[in-house]
């Protein structure tokens, strides 16, 4: 099927021929047969790189050519970025004066993004999606297009129960609403078509050739061919990588854990390097610089070393400047292998010539390892063959005896994807979103409520009758927390509406107001470990080692804890130390503690560190709203305290810093190095000299400084030397802001 066939407007079809794509792929068109731009649902259940996302920007761009609104889910911060960068190549079609215009959302959970309604299609994550509406967005009502990109997640306990409800809502919202669900190759896709009330086009076919195969005695055995690796190391994984690079591939490595990953590159990137001719290197060392640059652990280093052979790491431990400096080098052909955690299977567009599987277990905390799903192996064996670029992909898995390699022939080359279900039905998951749906007004009575259920993808699955329990002991407890009033009409009091508008989990926001009116003294640490209590905040685990300097702590500072369960109960004072643990992560990081100190006192990485603190600025701001409703009920100022560590923990500084550091571009080294040296404020940095402030931070820096703050700079041309024109450029467009802009 040509793009010149389809009933879109003439300006997107020159768009996709402009781009190279005169034909439809087989799954592409039969969506479009099945009236994808007709307004009909759609569910395309096909693989990786089969061109799920080209029928979304069809659809998309059909309904904005008539006056419509497109909303695109994801489930991750990565992929929403990912794709608004690719809609924003829609700016140069002409549907409207000014092209397409494209906004993303995925921060500020207590925000209606009201801003965001004058664009045509908007990209957030599900969650963010879902605040929206608890926060009575207007826009959401204009939209007319819904693309839910990966929606087998719906089979996830973690993001599974948001997806669902969320959709539920927005189909109850705009129930004309056209809904175009991209799917990975699930086992009863019919069931999720058969629920979204969509035509369902389901698919096996890939523009690369897939193989998929095992790698034992030397060789890589497919079911009919087998292909001999030549055994230049001791590890099977690296020779067969570099088979793939004698080849002029490039290979993607999963691991089950991050240590094995870092691991690996090492070792692969000792061959690799060998490898690799001078212009490559060159590309490598500018790679490294920007490595080294973007980080500030020892792990920068590891990671810069690996890159510098050829080789890289990528997991959620690393910070985001890393994992996107390492996509983008191994895009460019720079980077020859990546060693990732099954995380970089989802989602990220990101192929590559062979996909080498290490390890097909996976660690469970409950089980130990257990083998992952076969629709995870999918995922991870998808991401083989660049379209356009490889004559072909392979996925390999490795194993160790001639048993084991059927094994896996039986359990995941020739096996079916498993079916995907419904995890809304545990109380967890139902208490925040019974409360939503009442506050936004999807429900006022128990019975509306088991009517809004019946809606949802779990009721197209099971009887709801066994959640009417469940049910009612969420309504029992939101009464018993005072988010909720009333049996025959259910209203939200403003605690609730709070509590919702604020996306925090209602047993977060009990366990806050509780703890907040039990606490005799307020401290910081009182603060943080409330919120490290609340089951929305990620927590450390317990080493063998922690147990006794953690405890010397609380008894050390027991007055500033609400509430200290019994060492008696010892799985809860177990998991109460763990809240403690993480409540001094927090504690080190806004104590000015280097990221180096605070990645190796605990364990974690660069990325996970950004993590807890964005997680724990979200959950202080809910502390001092929540603290703010009932601060008549409480004999301190816990809610001032809570926005100075909002702040605090926002930047990673102390109290003293927080005006110096609010400034563009400075960070809290370099806020600290102009306090210790007397420039304590802003004012004393405008009666500072650029040479002054020049020795503490660096020229390029200072000047920066200068100009954010509204002063004007006159540099000598030795001084104006030392700036490069991107610098200059936003100088001269700071140059324009004003000292009282800056102030607001």
């Amino acid at each position: 099927m040509k793009i010149e066939s389809l009933d879109l407007p003439g300006e997107v079809i020159r768009f996709y021929l402009d781009s190279g794509i005169e034909s439809l792929y087989p799954p592409q068109a039969e969506a479009i047969e099945k009236g994808l731009l007709e307004d009909k649902n759609i569910l395309a259940a096909i693989p990786t790189a089969s061109g799920k996302t080209l029928l979304a920007e069809l659809a998309m761009l059909k309904a904005i050519s008539k006056g419509g609104k497109a909303l695109y889910i994801v489930p991750l911060r990565a992929l929403a970025s990912e794709k608004f960068e690719r809609f924003r190549e829609f700016s140069s079609i002409g549907l409207k004066d000014g092209g397409v215009r494209v906004g993303i959302s995925t921060g500020d959970f207590e925000s209606r993004d009201e801003w965001l309604g004058s664009n045509d299609i908007i990209v957030a994550t599900s969650e963010k999606t879902d605040s929206l509406l608890r926060n009575s967005t207007s826009w959401m009502e204009e939209i007319t297009t819904i693309v839910v990109d990966e929606v087998h997640l719906l089979d996830s306990a973690n993001r599974g129960p948001t997806l669902e409800v969320t959709l539920t809502k927005l189909m109850k919202l705009n129930p004309g609403c056209q809904i175009i669900a991209l799917s990975a190759t699930i086992g009863n896709a019919y069931e999720v078509a058969d629920w979204l009330k969509a035509g369902l086009v389901l698919s096996e076919w890939r523009p690369t050739d897939l193989r998929e195969g095992v790698y034992y005695g030397g060789n890589i055995n497919f079911r009919s061919s087998q292909k001999e690796i030549e055994p230049r190391s001791a590890d099977d994984a690296v020779n067969i990588l570099l088979d793939t690079l004698h080849d002029g591939g490039q290979c993607l490595v999963f691991e089950s854990s991050r240590k094995n990953c870092v691991s690996f590159a090492k070792r692969a990137g000792a061959k690799v390097s060998e490898t690799l001719d001078k212009p490559t290197r060159n590309l490598l060392d500018e790679l490294v610089e920007q490595i080294i640059e973007s980080g500030e652990t020892e792990a920068s280093n590891v990671l810069a070393q690996c890159v510098r052979n050829g080789s890289a790491f990528h997991h959620a431990g690393l910070n985001s400047a890393h994992r996107k400096l390492v996509e983008d080098g191994f895009r460019a052909n720079k980077i020859k292998v990546i060693c990732s955690t099954p995380t970089l299977a989802a989602g990220l567009n990101l192929p590559a010539r062979r996909v080498i599987i290490r390890s097909y277990k996976r660690f469970d905390s409950n089980f130990g390892m257990q083998p992952i799903p076969v629709l995870e192996y999918k995922q991870m064996a998808g991401r083989a063959g660049r379209p356009h670029l490889d004559p072909y992909g392979e996925s390999v898995l490795v194993a160790k005896s001639y048993g084991e390699m059927e094994q896996l022939f039986d359990n995941y080359i020739d096996a079916g994807a498993e079916d995907i279900w419904s995890k809304l039905g545990a109380e967890n998951a139902l208490r925040t979103h019974v409360l939503s749906t009442i506050v936004n007004g999807f429900a006022t009575t128990r019975d509306g409520l088991m009517e809004f259920i019946e809606a949802t993808f779990f009721a197209h699955q099971n009887d709801t009758w066994g959640l009417i329990e469940v049910i009612d002991d969420c309504l029992d407890f939101l009464r018993d927390k005072r988010m909720l009033e009333g049996d025959d009409t259910l209203l939200p009091t403003v605690l609730g509406r709070l509590v919702s508008t604020l996306y925090i989990d209602p047993l977060s926001g009990a366990y806050i107001v509780d703890g907040l009116k039990k606490a005799e003294h307020i401290t910081d640490l009182t603060l943080l470990h409330l919120i490290c209590k609340t089951p929305d905040m990620r927590q450390l685990y317990m080493r063998s080692n922690d147990y006794e300097i953690i405890n010397d702590f609380v008894m050390a500072h027991s007055e500033e804890f609400a509430e200290i369960p019994p060492r008696s109960k010892e799985i809860d004072y177990d998991w109460f130390l763990g809240e403690v643990k993480t409540a001094l992560l927090i504690l080190d990081w806004i104590g000015e503690k280097s990221l180096d100190q605070i990645t190796k006192k605990f364990n974690v990485g660069e990325g996970d560190v950004h993590a807890f603190a964005d997680i724990a600025k979200w959950l202080m701001h809910s502390a001092s709203r929540l603290a703010g409703l009932i601060a008549s009920e409480l004999d301190n100022d816990a809610a001032g305290r809570a926005v100075m560590l909002e702040k605090r923990i926002h930047y990673g500084a102390s109290p003293e810093l927080i005006q110096l550091v609010s400034i563009r571009g400075i960070g809290r080294v370099r806020a600290r190095k102009l306090y210790d040296n007397g420039l304590k404020s802003i004012a004393d940095i405008r009666n500072s000299n650029l040479n002054t402030v020049s020795g503490l931070i660096g020229q390029k820096t200072a000047a920066k400084l200068f100009s954010e703050i509204g002063i004007h700079l006159t540099l000598s041309s030795a001084e104006l030397g030392t700036i490069s024109s991107k610098t200059m450029g936003s100088l001269m467009e700071n140059e324009q802001r004003t000292f009282s802009d800056f102030e607001k």
